[in-house]
């Protein structure tokens, strides 16, 4: 059996590829899936996490997981990680510029012998020179906001054991 991939860059315009890959193929093989079929050299740190309906970022799977307990990346069929109720992933590839990506399974259909795969079966849009832009704001608003109650001077630490 293979999964039908659609991965979506986090931009403004739609910049999207549908990939096909075999069920048995590992998140590295999907990681290399990815980098390729957006340009990308793949040579990057990267990592993927578990999402819902709404683009939630969930559990951790990283290409180098620091937890010995977590599976690695190239240790974790794709079978064992989508499921009925999981259909999402978030993949952030090269953590200094967050290319951050939206995946989601949109079908499974049966392989044919004349296929290699994984197969890029559709790609929209071109991909940007650099990463688009995060802004990280918190539910209540941006975080960096200047704050007149939260402004400290350079003399509130003279009186600090702090060197």
């Amino acid at each position: 059996m293979i999964y039908r991939i659609r991965i979506i860059l986090d931009f403004e315009k739609d910049v999207l590829r549908d990939i096909e890959i075999e069920e048995t193929a590992t998140l590295e093989d999907l990681h290399h899936s990815i980098t390729q079929a957006f340009g990308f050299l793949g040579n990057e740190m990267a990592s993927f996490y578990k999402s819902n309906e709404d683009w939630e970022q969930g559990e951790e799977l990283a290409l180098e997981p620091m937890d010995l307990l977590q599976p690695k990346m190239d240790e974790a069929p794709l079978n064992t990680i989508f499921s009925s109720s999981l259909h999402n992933l978030i993949y952030v590839y090269d953590f200094l510029s967050l290319w951050t990506f939206f995946v989601e399974l949109i079908e499974t259909g049966e392989s044919f012998s004349t296929t290699t795969y994984p197969n890029l079966i559709y790609a929209q849009g071109e991909v940007p020179d650099e990463a688009p832009e995060k802004k990280f704001e918190s539910e209540q608003g941006n975080f960096f906001e200047e704050s007149e109650e939260n402004d400290l001077e350079e003399n509130d630490y003279n009186d600090s054991d702090f060197y």
